[in-house]
């Protein structure tokens, strides 16, 4: 799917073709490629292209053409995100984006651009970067909420359940759950600052013609909105290690607790069936079995043996 931004001064009944700024591209096929290439001299980077991590295939200059990718993030509002590699493509009169995803910052610019806007494609590019960025702090604030959540289980647990074992660690689960899906969140976003960081500073450096300053100032204004942003994950990091490292000793405490209780009972009952045992063998010589009171006397030295034990384990308070 191929939308089209014409230029201010074009015709409206050109259908946009003709000569536009901006060109948003979705899920090309071979037919549209070879369209743009003829059209505008663009080459549109395929998914494969846009995937790759080194440096030199997410930033390239072809002439006055800059060839630019970055793995952006789409389903702000949810938990149904995922990583949507975009192609970023820059000329002195034209801009293209291709995707193979949804993007709503794309989408959203592209309609307010339509509507009343008069930028040239530098402008529009780094409006892009700036909702972009804006989205991207959306993901974090999301991912910071979901570690307060979680970090409100973990350390302000309901007194009244204090008691139920089973709960507790199925609360210590659900928490670490949802802290590993809040750092994933937020790495990811990290990883997309990096592109987005690389982004600005290559087109401040390699645009032609020169950029105006005023743009200048906003694509260094987006690299320090990114600055801040990255100190804010760096610290959210910070907060979800504490986190899963409290968890995991929590359940650590939690495992160690049971077996101990195990082991004071395995212990406890040691001793009693010592005593049954000696009093089970069959000797014809056992001078106990002919008393009156063998029977209670077993019984009170099984029961001495258990409690014997555990009074040793409360005194060195084991228990």
């Amino acid at each position: 799917m191929i939308r089209y931004l014409p230029q201010v001064e074009a015709e409206a009944g050109d259908g946009g073709e003709a000569d536009c700024r901006w060109i948003d591209v979705r899920d090309p096929t071979q037919e549209e490629v070879e369209r743009i290439r003829e059209r505008f001299g663009i080459v549109l980077p395929t998914l494969e292209a846009l995937q790759e991590i080194e440096a030199s295939s997410r930033l390239r200059v072809d002439g006055n053409t800059l060839y630019m990718s970055a793995p952006l993030l789409s389903g702000t509002s949810t938990e149904r995100w995922k990583i949507a590699p975009t192609g970023f493509i820059l000329t002195p009169r034209h801009i293209a984006t291709v995707r193979y995803a949804e993007l709503q910052a794309i989408d959203m610019i592209f309609d307010e651009i339509a509507a009343a806007s008069e930028m040239v494609p530098a402008e529009i590019f780094v409006r892009l970067l700036e909702e972009v960025v804006d989205r991207a702090a959306d993901h974090l604030e999301r991912a910071s909420a979901i570690v307060a959540k979680a970090s409100q289980k973990i350390f302000f647990e309901e007194p009244e359940r204090r008691h139920r074992l089973s709960h507790k660690t199925a609360v210590l689960r659900e928490a670490m759950l949802e802290i590993g899906r809040a750092n994933d969140r937020a790495s990811r976003v990290r990883y997309m600052f990096l592109g987005i960081d690389r982004m600005a500073a290559f087109v401040m450096d390699r645009c032609q013609p020169k950029i105006e300053e005023a743009l200048r100032e906003r694509f260094s204004a987006v690299r320090h909105d990114i600055v801040s942003l990255d100190e804010f994950e760096t610290s959210l990091s910070g907060r979800v290690q504490l986190l899963q490292d409290a968890a995991a000793g929590f359940i650590s405490i939690e495992q160690n607790d049971v077996v101990k209780v195990l082991t004071v009972v395995s212990v406890v009952g040691v001793p009693p069936v010592l005593v049954v045992g000696i009093y089970g063998m069959n000797f014809k010589v056992m001078p106990e079995l002919a008393w009156r009171y063998g029977y209670p006397y077993a019984l009170m030295l099984c029961l001495f043996s258990a409690v014997l034990p555990l009074l040793w384990f409360k005194w060195r308070d084991w228990i």
